[in-house]
């Protein structure tokens, strides 16, 4: 897809989607941003046009479609969190499940093919063994992670049947932020590591939970995979290059950086970089944590062609404090 291509970008005001479209317009790209604004932010819509509109009211989707001319659409509007889908599934089943069918419905009947859909290693639920591949069993374990395998396999149904093209990234831990700019983490509640440590570390918030310190890893803390949020806005760039390949296609591609960083190797990481202790203190196990989470991105390096920038977690923590 050529970088003069108008991308509708759905979620566009949140923290990853806006990072995106930063991206994309630096390439060149015409942005569309489409938010509705519950957890994004006016302020973060950086689109050549932004439109506040709900996947949720056809009307406002079969607007946009009719008087722009859209090449393809990222598609990153979605509730995240996953305890709030362990209390409230129907909420998570009706914004990520029933926003897409909307979703893919206007774009059939606008003649769009192309879309790249913001996925989660939370598809893969507990797997047995690290790193992660694409071949792993899909087997979610909460209602977030089942509204996205769900969503994969409408795309996958919409591919055979309607001649569409799909790419769906499975995200592992977004962080990091664009440095120089106003676009960063302002979820409410907080809920990714990072924040909450410079949070803690600024005393913006109690002392951090360590949630476990007894799993089988060297500090007994676990292990996750950390991903610069521009070297995933990088590979949504590469994977709108990709799209239009093959006809009626459906790929999904893991993002990580491969390796793992425990929480308490997470925590020294930022005292090193900001030269500040971090308040924090060790609670019981969460249900459901498992002890590692690691991503082999060996699929998308060699066919996406994705050279993340950002490999060590002191980098990514360094954009955060520039």
């Amino acid at each position: 897809m050529k970088n003069s291509a108008t991308i509708l970008v759905s979620g566009g005001a949140g923290y990853i989607g806006s990072h995106t479209v930063w991206y994309l317009r630096q390439l060149g790209y015409r942005t569309i941003v489409f938010d509705n604004l519950s957890t994004g932010f006016r302020q973060d819509m950086l689109g050549d046009v932004n439109v506040v509109g709900d996947l949720q009211n056809p009307w406002d989707l079969k607007k946009v479609f009719a008087f722009e001319p859209i090449d393809a659409v990222i598609h990153f509007a979605a509730n995240i969190a996953v305890g709030e889908s362990v209390k409230e599934p129907l909420q998570y089943y009706r914004n990520n499940s029933g926003s897409l069918l909307n979703l893919l419905e206007s774009m059939r009947g606008a003649g769009v093919k192309n879309l790249v859909f913001s996925s989660t290693a939370a598809v893969y639920g507990e797997p047995k063994a690290n790193p992660i591949s694409e071949e792993s069993l899909i087997a979610p374990v909460n209602p977030y992670g089942h509204s996205k395998a769900l969503g994969e396999q409408v795309l996958r149904d919409c591919a055979q049947a309607y001649g569409m093209n799909f790419v769906a990234l499975r995200y592992f831990n977004a962080c990091g932020k664009a440095s120089g700019t106003h676009l960063g983490e302002k979820h409410d509640p907080e809920t990714h590591l990072i924040p909450l440590i410079m949070d803690a570390m600024e005393g913006r918030r109690p002392p951090l939970k360590v949630f476990g310190n007894d799993y089988a890893t060297a500090d007994g803390t676990c292990i996750r995979d950390y991903v610069h949020v521009l070297d995933l806005a990088q590979a949504h760039e590469l994977a709108l290059k990709v799209l239009n390949q093959k006809t009626g296609s459906f790929s999904a591609f893991n993002l990580g950086n491969g390796q793992g960083y425990s929480v308490l190797s997470v925590i020294r990481a930022v005292e090193e970089v900001c030269g500040k202790s971090v308040p924090f203190e060790f609670a019981p196990r969460r249900a459901g944590d498992p002890a590692i989470l690691v991503a082999s991105s060996a699929k998308a390096r060699e066919i996406l062609g994705w050279n993340p920038e950002f490999q060590s977690i002191q980098s990514i923590i360094k954009t955060l404090v520039q």
